[in-house]
């Protein structure tokens, strides 16, 4: 597969570069990206969740009324979860939700992600963006060049450029990430996902051989 080398201004520069079809051209795994997204989400679960059992809750443990001859149910305290303020039944507690995936499973998954992408023509390739100064309105004007301003655009570096991630972090539809360190989530999230040159070539480094 190729693609033209788009400039900053969204003109095509003339390049075209060849994508690897070990990384873009792979059969997509469906059921190994859906455990590297569920693995995600469930990482971004704080499990603080909790609320108080009937031990817990504060109440007078005073017998309410004589045992029988009320014509009601015996109750023997306040904290009984089927008084108000009393304790909840076997409420949620504390708790872990994330688990582990194999390294191998969890590149299958990416490379399932990117070559999806570059099925449906959902990826773009941009000449490398050297800013001077990190201005969120340039970076502005870059996307709107390449026609991306008004979609969820993943843009992904061979390196961390720290003025890039600094103009495109307030804009809530663009995701800066490095090559090295992109999430299945991330790419199927985006419904355009910008390469530059160089972060193709780290791409082909990290996962040609795998």
């Amino acid at each position: 597969m190729e693609l033209s080398v788009l400039s900053i201004k969204g003109q095509d520069t003339g390049r075209k570069i060849t994508l690897s079809d070990a990384i873009f051209g792979i059969e997509p795994n469906e059921h190994a990206m859906y455990l590297d997204v569920k693995q995600y989400l469930a990482n971004q679960r704080q499990g603080t969740h909790k609320s108080k059992e009937r031990n817990e809750v504060a109440g007078t443990t005073k017998k309410l009324k004589k045992q029988k001859g009320t014509g009601g149910a015996r109750a023997g305290s306040m904290k009984s979860p089927v008084f108000i303020g009393g304790g909840r039944v076997f409420g949620p507690r504390p708790r872990n939700y994330s688990f582990k995936l194999n390294k191998k499973l969890k590149a299958v998954a990416r490379l399932s992600a990117l070559s999806s992408m570059a099925k449906d023509n959902k990826i773009a390739l941009v000449e490398n963006i050297e800013m001077s100064a990190a201005k969120t309105k340039d970076f502005v004007s870059i996307l709107s060049n390449l026609k991306v301003a008004e979609k969820k655009t993943l843009m992904v570096t061979g390196a961390i450029n720290s003025n890039v991630v600094l103009s495109a972090r307030n804009l809530p539809k663009v995701k800066v990430s490095v090559a090295s360190s992109l999430s299945t989530y991330d790419i199927l999230n985006a419904e355009t996902v910008l390469f530059t040159e160089e972060s193709i070539n780290s791409l082909e480094q990290l996962y040609s051989n795998k």
